[in-house]
């Protein structure tokens, strides 16, 4: 059992780095965040880190090789859109006239596509799960607890990541502009980073 914990642990820690990243991105480039619109991101993409693994343990090795063969373009897609259009407005910021940039402001259903592009490829964990509690002779029910430490871990580490980005982004508080191109370049990589997990894995 203490095996098992100690597993869900690392594939928690292991599935909130993206998420992490994210969040510093996140936290750098959105200039109106509030406590409230600050703790939304972590908690969207602890949900969304939780409920994937779940639906994945659901849905079992009926689709797994299905899923499993274009979550990780999804993934990458979602990530491209919303980091090159991030790219894109931070240049045409730097060419705008000093009055005329744009602050980037706090924009949910941004974060929702984050949450589904961060937490799609966890999907395949749910299906790792069946076989790790059939071992453990644990019973079906104890997948609830189980995703829910996976959504605290994303949770914490993406409260940590909200609050770094911040203080990230003070220091481009005259260089909105740079912060949104160095956030969109870094969802981008991580969009890359996905796929090239999702093809060679």
């Amino acid at each position: 059992m203490w095996l098992l914990v100690l597993q869900i642990i690392l594939i928690g820690l292991s599935l909130a780095i993206d998420a992490f990243a994210v969040s510093v991105t996140d936290g750098m480039c959105y200039k109106n965040l509030n406590k409230a619109k600050a703790v939304t991101i972590p908690l969207t993409f602890g949900i969304f880190q939780a409920a994937m693994p779940l639906a994945g343990f659901f849905l079992g090795s009926l689709f797994a090789k299905q899923i499993d063969a274009f979550d990780h373009y999804i993934a990458f897609f979602l990530l491209l859109i919303i980091g090159g259009k991030m790219v894109i407005d931070g240049v045409k910021e730097m060419r705008s006239a000093e009055g005329e940039v744009k602050i980037k402001k706090f924009f949910y259903p941004e974060v929702l596509l984050q949450g589904v592009a961060t937490s799609i490829d966890a999907l395949a964990t749910g299906f790792a799960l069946i076989p790790m509690l059939e071992l453990s002779k644990v019973a079906d029910y104890n997948i609830f607890w189980l995703v829910s430490v996976i959504g605290v871990i994303t949770f914490v580490l993406s409260s940590i990541g909200v609050f770094i980005g911040t203080k990230i982004g003070k220091l481009f508080k005259n260089k909105a502009s740079v912060a949104e191109i160095i956030g969109g370049l870094v969802l981008v990589g991580i969009g890359i980073k996905i796929l090239v997990e999702g093809i060679i894995g």
